[in-house]
């Protein structure tokens, strides 16, 4: 099964897999390019707790062969093979990447790689389950976050994430909490002794990280007030990108809102990630934002993406079949979705049959009018009849940017829980 980037696949749940092999292949543009897989173990906290949790040519090794990096001899490059029921249980997920050796010095990058895939395989039939192309989007980066192994309950699951980072090997160390050596190579993994810190690492954005805890805090309140401590939700945000939010896009108010909802998705969702969509005439599925990669999300992955089609007109229906499509198709479960889509108005009447059809569905639509508009289509959702159930709420906000988070989560939040209940009622989802 081909997989896609923000994509999240069961690995365990419905397969017999107990060793999974990881294995990676691309095409370097340049012979002399080094081009490195690893995988970073991580606790609860997204860190590697000790030096021999980072896997590797240098360190092949964890546990005796629970984790174990090899050299391909044919076909793929380098494999990391993974035996699952073996794994302790403080490794919470485990990170695959891929790094260039030294880019940044030698002048090479992404944009000479090709063909870059992750081949998902059942290391004792042989059988491959899942395939991952990724990298054609990126170009001056020097590392890729492919993907992430992670637990969901008793299973395992796969995120398909594709993210680029600039700074090779050494930036991916410092984002997972190791520090190379003072006075070694940044690259040269193989031959600098990683230590841990004396302290845990402090994020890079500091002051922008403080303010996400302290909204998950303030989010915590709003959860025991409406007794939805415990719930698992997938949860999305789809953004108007329309002529007339092109203020709201400029002046960081849509940058603001994702990193609100994205609280939301931290609470609530297994991967603490939050998928997310554009759309004006045409739509767009953007991969998915998380704390440790949401700074300038909008300016970087948006606004300065030029496959996105940028302040047309409206037209939601597309982009409202394609969220549909995701989370009842390409992910199909009963776990139930989290939808809050940002509208400033003027929206096509017939979303009404798309909601009315999607009310079997295990997806809740929280929309949020911004603006002065009058909304009349959103106005009528309450009213709308022939629904199973009640899958859908309209909150208007004037100026979202000045209302508190207290508010915001509170109206974010209101009718969810009835839903919710009425949702398992129809046995829509799981109890």
């Amino acid at each position: 099964m081909q997989i896609v980037k923000g994509q999240k696949v069961d690995i365990t749940k419905g397969h017999s897999i107990r060793n999974l092999a990881l294995r990676f292949g691309w095409t370097a543009g340049k012979e002399e390019m080094g081009v490195d897989a690893a995988a970073f173990l991580l606790s609860e906290q997204d860190i590697c707790e000790r030096d021999e949790h980072f896997i590797f040519y240098g360190n092949p090794l964890f546990m005796g062969g629970t984790v174990e990096h090899s050299v391909v001899q044919q076909g793929d490059k380098e494999a990391i093979r993974v035996s699952l029921n073996q794994l302790p249980a403080d490794v919470a997920r485990i990170a695959v990447t891929l790094t260039i050796y030294e880019g940044e010095k030698l002048g090479h990058s992404m944009l000479a790689v090709s063909g870059a895939y992750l081949s998902l395989v059942d290391q004792d039939s042989g059988e491959e389950y899942f395939r991952f192309e990724y990298g054609a989007d990126l170009s001056a980066e020097t590392a890729v976050v492919v993907g992430e192994l992670y637990r969901h309950g008793a299973e395992w699951k796969f995120s398909a994430i594709g993210s680029g980072f600039n700074g090779g090997l050494a930036a991916l160390c410092t984002h997972y909490g190791l520090e190379l050596e003072e006075g070694g190579e940044p690259e040269a993994a193989a031959t600098a002794e990683l230590l841990r810190p004396a302290a845990p690492p402090v994020p890079v954005a500091t002051n922008v990280l403080s303010s996400i805890d302290l909204r998950k805090k303030i989010l915590q309140s709003t959860l025991e007030k409406k007794q939805l401590t415990g719930v698992t939700a997938r949860v999305g945000i789809v953004l108007d990108i329309t002529g007339s939010m092109r203020n709201l896009y400029s002046n960081g108010t849509v940058q603001e809102v994702v990193e609100r909802i994205l609280a939301v998705a931290s609470k609530f969702d297994d991967n603490g990630s939050l998928d997310v969509w554009v759309y004006d005439t045409e739509f767009s599925r953007l991969p998915p934002v998380t704390e440790r990669d949401f700074q300038n999300y909008v300016s970087s992955s948006i606004l300065s993406n030029p496959n996105i089609h940028k302040f047309g007109r409206n037209n939601e229906p597309p982009v409202m079949e394609d969220v549909i499509r995701k989370y009842t198709v390409e992910e199909d479960e009963s776990t139930p979705v989290f939808i809050i889509f940002i509208n400033d108005g003027g929206m096509v009447k017939t979303v009404r049959k798309i909601i009315t059809a999607a009310s079997v569905q295990p997806i809740f639509w929280q929309f949020v009018g911004i603006g002065d508009s009058d909304f009349e289509v959103l106005k009528k959702l309450d009213t709308m009849q022939g629904r199973v159930v009640d899958n859908a709420n309209f909150i208007h906000m004037d100026r979202i940017e000045a209302v508190s988070d207290e508010e915001l989560y509170d109206r974010l939040l209101n009718e969810f829980p009835q839903w919710l209940q009425a949702a398992k009622a129809k046995r829509i989802i799981r109890s």
